[in-house]
This record gives C-alpha cells, sequence and structure tokens, in this order.
C-alpha cells in the first residue's frame, strides 16, 4: 500500500490545453477535517487506509496542500439542462486535480468538488456544503455496492468554512473518482461552438484512452457511440430495477462512460410509485423516475447529433435504436432475478408490470417487498406479503401465476432460493431519511452516523447483526423530503 506522497501522476486530460480547461488552484477549506473515507475507493490508488486519519489527508483534500505533480483543471463543457440547451457551462465547482495510475495499470481522475470559483462558476460562489458532500459521497458508495456502474467517492472534508444557501451553512469538498470526468456536453460544446478541429481531438482523445477496442472496427467513432448507447441501456436499467432516481438528466450530468454522475437531488424509491419526482425544482416531472428510460435516449440523441461530424446519420440513427430493446432485455433479465427465476419465458415481462401496478396502487415498499419475497418458498411468501396490498383479489391472481411460474422455473431448495434472490435483492439502501439523519449529526459534529450507515451501505445484500433500523420502512416524514439541485 501506498503512502499519499507516493500516487504516480499522468495528466492527460490537462495535456489537451486551454481550448478545454482552465488551470485554478483550489480554495482552502477553514480548519479542514475528515469526516468520513471509502476504504475501498481508496484502494483504487493503491492507499493505505491508515493515511486518511491524517492530518496531511483532510488538508489535501480540503484545498491546503497540492501534489507536485497535480495539473488542478477545471473543465469547459455545455448541455441541454431541462430541455434547454444552455451555450457554456463547465466546472463551476469542481476541479480535476490530476490523473493517478495505480500499479493495475487503471487511470482515476482525482476530482475535488466544492473546491471554489472557477471561470465558469457564473453566479455560484464555487463551494459544496456538508449535506450535499455526504449525499453524494454515500450515493457513489452505495450504487458500486449495489453492481450499478457510478464514479467513486473518496472522501468528505468538513470545514468550518460558512457557505450560504437557503440558509447558513459550513462548506465541505467530496474527492471523487472516475476512469474519466468527460460528459456528453463535452462534445456539444465544441459542436455548438463550432470548433470542428476541438471536436475532432476530444473524440480521438476518448476513442484512444477509453475505448480503444473500437480502433480495431471498420467505422471507430460508430463502433464508440454504440458502446456508449450500450453501456447507458445497461445503467439504466439497473436505475429503474432497483429503484434508484437520478433527479437531474441533463446532458452535462451524462457521463461518455455510461456511469452514474453528478448526484444532486437522487434518491431510491420507499413506496413504489412511477411517476416519483425526487428533484422539487422539477416542477414537470421531466426527470421522474418513469421518464428516466426515454431522457436516456433523448440524451443519447443530443450526444448523436453532436457526433454528426464523425457519423453518418444514418449510422447514428440505427445504433440509436438499439438502445431501447438493450434497456428492455437488461431490465427484464434483473428483474427475473429479483423475482428468484433462473429461465426466460414470454409472459414474464407481464408479470413484472402487473406485479408493480399493485405495488403503485397500494403504496408497497419496493426494496423490502423483493427481499421478504426471498425468505421463504414462494407459496408461504405471497400469503405473508398479502396484507400489504390494498387490492388482495388482485395481489391473489398475481400470487397464482407467480407460484405457477416459479414451479415451471425448476427444481431447486428453498435454501438455494434464498441464496440467489438474497444475492440480488437488498436489504439495505440509501434511503433519504437514513442520509438525513446522518447529515444531522454530522453538521453538530458527530460524524459517526455517517460512517456507520457507509458500512452498512457497502454491505447492502448482507444482514448485519444489529443494524435492523437500517432495513425498516421510513417514517412519514422521511417519505416526504424535498432535495433540491443546491443539496
Amino acid at each position: 500500500m501506498k503512502a499519499l506522497d507516493e500516487l504516480t501522476f499522468d495528466n492527460r486530460f490537462a495535456r489537451l490545453g486551454d481550448a478545454f480547461s482552465t488551470h485554478v488552484l483550489p480554495e482552502p477549506l477553514d480548519e479542514p477535517r475528515l469526516v468520513v473515507a471509502s476504504k475501498a475507493a481508496m484502494a483504487l490508488l493503491d492507499l493505505d487506509p491508515a493515511v486518511a486519519e491524517t492530518p496531511v489527508f483532510a488538508e489535501l483534500f480540503g484545498g491546503h496542500k497540492l501534489w507536485a505533480e497535480a495539473e488542478p483543471r477545471a473543465m469547459v463543457y455545455s448541455g441541454h439542462q431541462f430541455g434547454g440547451y444552455t451555450p457554456q457551462l463547465g466546472d463551476g465547482r469542481g476541479l480535476l486535480l490530476g490523473e493517478v495510475y495505480n500499479e493495475a495499470g487503471e487511470h482515476w481522475d482525482l476530482h475535488l468538488k466544492g473546491a471554489g470559483m472557477t471561470p465558469y462558476s457564473r453566479m455560484g460562489d464555487g463551494r459544496a456544503v456538508l449535506r450535499s458532500s455526504i449525499r453524494e459521497f454515500l450515493a457513489s458508495e452505495a450504487l458500486h455496492a449495489l453492481g450499478i456502474p457510478t464514479s467513486r467517492a473518496l472522501c468528505v472534508i468538513g470545514s468550518s468554512t460558512p457557505v450560504w444557501r437557503e440558509k447558513q451553512e459550513r462548506g465541505a469538498m467530496v474527492l471523487r473518482l472516475a476512469h474519466s470526468h468527460i460528459r456528453f456536453g463535452h462534445f456539444e460544446y465544441f459542436y455548438y461552438t463550432k470548433k470542428p478541429e476541438h471536436q475532432a481531438e476530444l473524440a480521438e482523445h476518448v476513442l484512444n484512452l477509453h475505448y480503444p477496442e473500437c480502433r480495431e472496427q471498420p467505422e471507430p467513432y460508430l463502433a464508440m457511440f454504440r458502446e456508449i448507447v450500450e453501456r447507458n441501456a445497461e445503467m439504466i436499467a439497473k436505475w429503474q430495477a432497483y429503484g434508484f432516481c437520478h433527479g437531474v438528466m441533463n446532458t452535462d450530468n451524462m457521463s461518455i462512460l455510461g456511469i452514474t454522475f453528478d448526484f444532486g437531488p437522487f434518491a431510491f424509491l420507499d413506496d413504489f410509485d412511477a411517476h416519483f419526482i425526487c428533484n422539487h425544482s422539477d416542477h414537470e416531472g421531466r426527470y421522474s423516475f418513469s421518464n428516466q428510460v426515454p431522457i436516456g435516449q433523448w440524451n443519447l440523441s443530443a450526444l448523436a447529433q453532436a457526433l454528426t461530424p464523425f457519423i453518418s446519420v444514418d449510422a447514428l440513427k440505427e445504433a440509436l435504436g438499439l438502445y431501447l430493446p438493450l434497456y428492455q432485455a437488461h431490465y427484464l433479465d434483473l428483474m427475473r432475478r429479483r423475482l428468484g427465476l433462473t429461465t426466460a419465458e414470454e409472459d414474464d415481462q407481464t408479470l413484472v408490470e402487473g406485479l408493480l401496478k399493485l405495488m403503485q396502487n397500494s403504496g408497497v415498499d419496493y426494496t423490502l417487498f423483493f427481499r421478504r419475497l426471498g425468505d421463504e418458498s414462494a407459496t408461504l411468501a405471497v400469503a405473508r406479503l398479502r396484507d400489504d396490498f390494498v387490492d388482495m383479489a388482485g395481489f391473489d391472481a398475481w400470487a397464482e401465476r407467480y407460484k405457477a411460474r416459479v414451479a415451471r422455473d425448476g427444481d431447486y431448495t428453498q435454501e438455494q432460493r434464498r441464496e440467489r434472490m438474497h444475492a440480488v435483492n437488498p436489504l439495505y439502501i440509501l434511503r433519504n431519511y437514513l442520509a438525513q439523519n446522518a447529515i444531522t449529526a454530522a453538521e453538530s459534529g458527530d460524524y459517526s452516523e455517517v460512517r456507520r450507515l457507509h458500512d452498512v451501505l457497502t454491505r447492502p445484500f448482507e444482514e448485519q447483526a444489529g443494524m435492523e433500523q437500517y432495513a425498516q420502512r421510513p417514517p412519514d416524514w422521511g417519505k416526504h423530503l424535498e432535495i433540491s439541485c443546491s443539496s
């Protein structure tokens, strides 16, 4: 394991030059202190987890110190925000400190969020507050533990720096990791500003560093776009299967790698509600839970438009046509597994849709239903879960279909069924009220709850002794928390 001064930097994005980013130094936080760190994320950099408790750790990720090899840059990009195009955005409160490569040969961006003002801050102060930093940290690591592609979070550094949002809060920084922080909006920026030479340089950068296998195809750029379509279809299928709502699916929040990115007013479903809107600023419901699938396609279409200098329109349309079938195949496969099924039948989609409609009408807890469905045999489980439904006759009819489907699926023991279902149906998810409890404690200086919740969420499928309170349905107040983009 390495010490902090032993990291090896190779700042490939910074070498693209000033047309792509601007050199900016972090603005230090006052009295930086460690709130929480992820040992698993630290391991990606081969870092010894013990260094998180040293003063220099908080100083580095609180903006006070910098590696000599780091080249902090604020990236420029644009994007479609709630459907409207904004010509220039960029890292308004984040800095790409540099790229570190580990002993496995992987490159990881070190991106510091809340690092102060940049040329792209517009009217903002460039800061992040403690609550939003904690939420991003917990979400990044929780999604990873669920098997959902995501950026990672290494740590949160708190401070005494005052920051004004709806009220005065304390500033914080979160250090996030990804193989790249390039977004759909990067390509849009150079396309709409009519800078084809820079757009070509960006395309070559992404192709060579992140999709090198596409070089072997007759049309490398088309192969790359097709891979981006496939990755987004799979990612959003996992969002839908596990009830994750992103909240702000603007094209500047969409990663070119097909990973979950830029956490703001996200939420996991408590009671199943296909129309759930997690962002209280989303008055029209553009980014509601059920709209995430078509918005994913819309965003890919916006990227396709920006790639028309390299790929024919017909070829782009054909590649976009893969999105919905791929999404449906991934989603249905996940839902079959969540129902404990190992084979595929033609009517499985109807079986899933029928269940979700019943859950919608009865306010059934999305996570706990699937977990409890695997606790016992299909017959005993549906009998026990029946009381959760208002339309008991409707549920009884569904349960008969489900039991018959399970009987046709194969010959396996109840222990095998439980083990298989519990491996894909989490007991613990990042519910908003759990995050809020941890934030409230942290804002008073007690970081133990953030750390405990993080530890629980790193093992979401494993029942953990003494942690029963993290697997309960939320109280009524916890179901109606309003989360905004400024969170």
